[in-house]
């Protein structure tokens, strides 16, 4: 049974294509994950089923008698509130059949003996439909999902009004994993969550008993989740069976076979067109001639597989720090209480370092209280003097300008053509240089902005989660150039994939933390 059907979906922007006569069929339970390059559409689809926005044709249909979830990071929150309300909405109507019941309690005291009847029996039917419900254990449901997402050191009893970016994307996605809708769609649900919360949610979906859409650059999350994939290139949808490895598999020799028939063809178009060259002005071989033209008019043209862009990242290196780029001695970050014990390190210039801990413990604040860029509650802390530092901030806002104006920006001395020619070396191409930078993808602006810090010497990088949305091949070269840089980096990281290999030493941050986790 199909829970949602899309046919002929097409969609462009300006002058790009994004989807041509798509079609996607999902049925009952399937778990479906979307993937492509940064900037293919794959939020752009997800828009165009959840009618945020209307394609340029198409039909797009919903199952009836379904209820559908979506992470919405731009949902609004309540002030005032609590995580637990806020959570507690999401069984909205069965506290309202709880209020119901009770409302009867009263008009049953004061009814007479007829109506007592018919009132205790509605009575009975409410009871029996919460008690099915297993209405009498949210608790317990609440709290099993909060603290697998990591809402425990965060506190249930906290208003939402003061929670940061991050911690408003878990109490979204609790929510929505409570609610159980028919189908889920989930656009990377895991750029918030650390290693442990990854492995929870990943065991969640194994056994989720609906359907879900997924989009996710954590290649090992998606791997082992679903069992359908949708693949977005160049604006064509193509559906696979089988989960992320077998995927690639089937796509490795769709794309062999492909450039097999191109290599084919190829050569027996240029055999037609030699053999028409020599014979076409010759009167006892002209009709053949024109009987080949006719065949080579005819032809349907195989193009060549697409060739993966790979992104070229290198950070500059400029004149060494001194032997220790930073030294703190009983440092206590924070903000208006203290998040960690009296922590001491130190770190050597050409290190590079993991920042390792559960989301929420303080990682993003140590990174800034290392740089000064805000205080700590009590300690040292020293940087080095000649210390020249890059810092990759998880969260940013953009104004609605140009990725060209936004480089400009930084590099006000470049000229146009060098402008396009870094943004050309990380995949940006004209049309999304000239695209405002809210309008581009989450992948697409992280490459971006790394290009920016690479184009400037440092000796020290602090990368706070950057492969937050990064495709895998703009990872794979993330790490090369990492791997190549020759200063000192600090990293927060929750991809295990990642930092392996890259890093050689590790400041577990939980050993120094003041929360419960």
């Amino acid at each position: 049974m199909s829970v949602l059907e899309v046919t002929n979906l097409t969609f462009s922007f300006g002058n790009k294509i994004i989807l041509e006569d798509a079609n996607f069929v999902m049925q009952k339970g399937e778990h479906i994950g979307l993937i492509g390059m940064n900037g293919e559409g794959k939020s752009t689809f997800i828009k165009l089923i959840t009618h945020q926005i209307s394609p340029d044709e198409g039909k797009i249909v919903w199952a009836k008698n379904l209820t559908t979830g979506y992470l919405d990071q731009y949902l609004t929150l309540t002030p005032g509130k609590t995580i637990k309300g806020v959570l507690e909405e999401a069984f909205g109507p069965l506290f309202a059949k709880e209020q119901r019941m009770y409302d009867l309690y009263n008009e049953v005291a004061v009814a007479d003996e007829a109506k007592q009847a018919t009132i205790l029996e509605e009575i009975g039917e409410i009871q029996s439909e919460l008690e099915q419900s297993d209405f009498y254990n949210l608790d317990n449901k609440i709290t099993e999902v909060a603290y697998g997402l990591g809402l425990r050191e965060v506190g249930l009893d906290k208003d939402v009004s003061m929670l940061s970016g991050g911690q408003r994307s878990k109490v979204l996605l609790t929510k929505l994993l409570l609610q159980q809708p028919t189908i889920l769609i989930l656009d990377e649900p895991t750029n918030f969550l650390d290693e442990e919360q990854v492995n929870w949610l990943k065991d969640y979906l194994i056994n989720y008993p609906n359907a879900f859409i997924l989009v996710s650059h954590d290649r090992e999350f998606l791997d082992g989740v679903i069992n359908v994939v949708y693949h977005i290139e160049d604006a064509v949808l193509t559906r696979y069976t089988g989960n992320l490895t077998k995927f690639d598999e089937m796509y490795a020799i769709k794309r062999r076979n492909q450039n097999q028939a191109y290599e084919k063809q190829q050569k027996e178009i240029q055999k037609l067109e030699t053999f028409i060259a020599k014979n076409k002005a010759r009167v006892a071989t002209t009709n053949l001639a024109k009987s080949r033209q006719r065949i080579l008019d005819k032809m349907e043209i195989i193009d060549k597989a697409k060739e993966l862009v790979k992104p070229t990242f290198i950070f500059k290196k400029g004149p060494a720090s001194g032997k220790f780029v930073l030294s703190c001695e009983n440092l206590i970050i924070g903000y208006n209480e203290p998040l960690s014990k009296p922590l001491t390190l130190t770190i050597e210039r050409g290190k590079k370092v993991l920042i390792k801990g559960v989301n929420g413990i303080g990682k993003t604040t140590l990174l800034k209280t290392l740089l000064n860029i805000i205080p700590s509650l009590g300690g040292t802390n020293n940087l080095d003097y000649n210390i020249n530092y890059g810092y990759f901030e998880q969260e940013l806002e953009f104004d609605y300008i140009t990725a060209i104006d936004y480089v400009w920006r930084f590099y006000p001395d470049l000229t146009n053509k060098e402008v396009r020619g870094l943004l050309a070396g990380v995949g940006i191409n004209k049309d999304k240089a000239e695209s405002l930078m809210p309008v581009l993808s989450g992948g697409e602006k992280a490459r971006i902005r790394l290009q920016i810090l690479g184009n400037r010497e440092t000796n020290t990088l602090r990368l706070d989660e950057p492969t937050n949305h990064l495709d895998q091949l703009a990872k794979d070269a993330l790490k090369e150039a990492l791997l190549d840089y020759k200063g000192t980096l600090v990293l927060v990281c929750h991809e295990k994939e990642f930092y392996t290999g890259l890093v050689d030493e590790i400041i577990d941050l939980e050993a120094y933390s003041t929360k419960i986790i």
